[in-house]
């Protein structure tokens, strides 16, 4: 298999792409794109924007199928449903629509040189691999997250037998779909034991971290603070992503609560954007602004006093959050309510840039934030270190090298 620079034709399957700016599918322009760049003819076969609002693109609306050219690169739309909710029978449809319009309808191009896949979602793997073995060449697979058992129950979102059933599934999906491929790049190595696992030899598992899509900040912090009208003195704990169900983000509402002095910040979208704001009622010194665009976005992290990250007990065993990243290179400081064995946890360990707590415990984030305002130098330190982890492991640069080197037969 040919190195990228060699190779004429590339066909990247990804649910997720631009212009959705979350998520997996930041990776997945920035990939197309990069290898666009570097010559290559390059093609997706992607969906239709919904995420992470899942609601469909009203530009998209009614639409089956279309073809459009976004930054040098050739991108094939296929219709699927969008649940509005996050179930187990609603992912299902979800993943045998994708399916079912991506099989059905595969780009009419040329035999590719390669064909890339990025999990999740599901049927995106399958695709992968029935589309490269229809034109006889190499799939390659880059899993940014598990939904079978190693990924902590992320198929649906169900409990019970009901959820486990799910699970299992999600999880021989995967497994159909992992040993197929000739290489299997993965994000955090916890997921290697899990691919493995599935029968994956550890020769063809390569190690890829999520790397920050973002700039880092430039505008003096004051001054965005005083733009999005944060009083000086006043801490602010914010959290950016999608406002979804792998979330715990109830746990931010009843900080707020217990705390009227904290400004707790949830940006982002999300299917229970709605559904929190409810919750969180007419709490004054709680906010739901939208994500702001790329140039402003580092800046708007960086005016936070703290930055949070949350998943439920019992989920996120491998998922490593994909503004994990934005949040070491913003230079502030992280508290994570995550599982402390999880990927997450791993890695803001390693980068020595924050704190952790255990999930669903409102009053031992309260005390990790308060601690951290309380002290400037720790703090100041804590601000220190993700930065430079980010420069010395997470850059993009060395993110679509790596991305790169799985176009390459050749050692791990």
């Amino acid at each position: 298999m040919a190195g990228s620079g060699t190779c004429r034709r590339l066909l990247l399957v990804s649910t997720h792409y631009a212009p959705e700016q979350a998520g997996t599918s930041r990776y997945a322009t920035q990939i197309a794109e990069h290898w666009a760049a570097g010559g290559a003819e390059v093609h997706v076969l992607t969906g239709m924007p919904h995420y992470p609002a899942w609601r469909l693109d009203p530009a998209y609306a009614g639409i089956r199928r279309t073809e459009e050219d976004r930054g040098g690169v050739r991108v094939h739309r296929r219709s699927h449903t969008v649940p509005a909710r996050q179930t187990a029978l609603g992912r299902a449809r979800f993943e045998l629509s994708v399916l079912r319009g991506g099989l059905g309808a595969p780009p009419a191009i040329e035999r590719p040189d390669a064909v890339v896949a990025q999990l999740p979602t599901l049927a995106a793997g399958i695709i992968g691999a029935r589309l490269a073995q229809g034109y006889g060449v190499p799939y390659v697979a880059v899993v940014r997250n598990l939904l079978g058992a190693g990924g902590g129950g992320g198929a649906g979102g169900a409990g019970g037998a009901r959820g486990r059933a799910a699970v299992a599934l999600a999880g021989s999906v995967e497994k159909y779909a992992l040993r197929r491929a000739a290489l299997v790049g993965v994000v955090h190595e916890s997921i290697v034991a899990e691919v493995a696992a599935m029968g994956v030899p550890a020769g063809r598992i390569r190690l890829i971290p999520n790397w920050s899509h973002l700039p880092m900040p430039s505008r003096p912090r004051e001054e965005m603070r005083a733009r999005l009208g944060w009083r000086p003195g006043q801490t602010v704990a914010l959290y950016s992503g999608a406002l979804g169900a792998e979330q715990d983000l109830d746990l931010l509402i009843r900080a707020a609560q217990l705390d009227p002095g904290l400004r707790v910040v949830l940006m982002g979208a999300g299917e229970r954007r709605e559904e929190l704001r409810a919750l969180a009622g007419a709490l004054p010194n709680l906010d739901f602004p939208p994500t702001p665009d790329e140039a402003e976005y580092p800046d708007v992290l960086a005016a936070a006093d703290v930055l949070l990250l949350t998943q439920r007990a019992g989920r996120g065993g491998t998922a490593v959050p994909p503004e994990l990243p934005a949040c070491l290179a913003a230079g502030r400081p992280v508290v994570a309510a995550v599982p402390a064995r999880g990927a997450t946890a791993q890695e803001l360990e390693r980068s020595g840039a924050g704190v952790l707590v255990p999930p669903q415990d409102p009053a031992a984030l309260l005390a990790a934030i308060r601690a951290l305002a309380a002290d400037p130098a720790r703090t100041a330190a804590l601000a220190a270190a993700g930065p430079a982890y980010a420069t010395a492991h997470l850059t993009r640069e060395a993110g679509l090298t790596r991305i790169d080197a799985l176009l390459t037969r050749g050692p791990p």
